[in-house]
């Protein structure tokens, strides 16, 4: 059978299966998941762990033997096996098939590993395993989804949260779940039930992370181009990944595009603030960016910043950061540098 995430714990209370199949890229769902499984099973008295890690130099039939095997610790026994790769190759198939003829209940077998190909979930080795236990593959917690996850681990936590609290965790921690849900916790050992302001989040999260996305974005749509460069320049010695700066540069620049369009359709500022759940705190900036940034320069930025991307990924020759700068300039001069190739210095 094949389930997902939300679904695992109503699964797991109607009975532990013999073979779970946990594939997937998201850490904290593989690692709950994983937790659960675990737990539900001791509660059950399956009290002995075997741990294998299933690389391409693994032998299977350690697998088949420690299956076989009868424990002197417990009669009851998870033996987990982690995927470093999703190709196990004929060998391993053939070992796999063998194991799905002869589950029983005192054995439960926990396999996990990266996300799945469609080949690899259409081998014939896993199909039969999943039809025999469960498969639960993870995606990546996104949008209204996360929102909804914050949501309940907030309640959970017993965590007395300012409302503008909430963007502000989703926009530091969308794709690292992991992280956010320690930072959700370490909030809840700080603060227990008493009512935590955005300002003092803020200087707990944002003021001690190494990149702090709201530092260069709002230092961009204040206009603050000087503090933009020193940013930049901070964050290029500090090692932080340029495809971290793109995202957080193109999700900006991106709303920003909209809510111009929408301004120039007669939306009032009100309106669109509310739409984009614009914090308070942050509003002069937007009314700032909106009132001297128009619709050809952040059409030219964002052409821009998607060439920074592909250059970035594809060239070593161009300093990205260079770039990014060039990208940031020409939301306030793109009347000038339309005119210029990003990679003018080697034309």
């Amino acid at each position: 059978m094949k389930i997902y995430h939300n679904q695992l714990s109503n699964t797991l209370n109607q009975g532990i299966k013999p073979v779970w199949l946990v594939f997937g890229d998201e850490a904290w769902q593989k690692n709950n998941s994983l937790m659960q499984i675990k737990q539900q099973a001791k509660a059950q008295g399956f009290n002995e762990l075997i741990r294998f890690t299933a690389d391409d130099k693994f032998d299977w039939q350690q697998l088949i033997d420690e299956y076989s095997a009868l424990s002197l610790f417990a009669n009851q026994r998870i033996i987990e096996v982690e995927f470093v790769t999703n190709k196990v190759g004929d060998k391993g198939a053939k070992a796999l098939l063998t194991l799905s003829e002869q589950l029983h209940n005192d054995v439960i077998l926990l396999f996990h590993g990266n996300k799945l190909d469609a080949p690899t979930a259409n081998r014939k080795w896993f199909k039969r395993l999943a039809e025999q236990g469960c498969y639960l593959p993870l995606y990546d917690i996104e949008g209204r989804a996360l929102q909804q996850w914050l949501q309940q681990q907030i309640k959970q936590l017993g965590l007395q949260l300012d409302q503008q609290i909430i963007p502000l965790l989703v926009e530091l921690f969308s794709g690292n779940i992991l992280a956010l849900e320690q930072e959700l916790q370490k909030l809840a050992i700080l603060f227990g039930q008493q009512p935590i302001s955005l300002e003092k989040a803020e200087a707990l999260i944002i003021n001690q992370a190494k990149f702090n996305p709201f530092q260069l974005t709002d230092a961009l749509l204040a206009g603050n181009l000087k503090k933009v460069i020193k940013i930049l320049d901070q964050q290029q010695q500090q090692g932080v990944n340029t495809n971290q700066l793109i995202w957080f540069i193109h999700k900006e620049i991106k709303q920003l595009l909209a809510m111009k369009t929408m301004q120039t359709q007669g939306t009032s500022q009100a309106a669109l603030f509310k739409e984009y759940r614009i914090w308070d705190k942050r509003k002069p900036l937007y009314q700032q960016a909106l009132a001297n940034i128009p619709l050809s320069s952040l059409r030219l930025a964002l052409a821009r910043l998607a060439e920074t991307d592909l250059l970035s990924k594809t060239s070593s020759e161009f300093n990205p950061y260079i770039l990014l700068a060039d990208v940031c300039i020409s939301l306030y001069h793109g009347d000038t540098l339309q005119h210029l190739a990003l990679n003018y210095e080697y034309h």
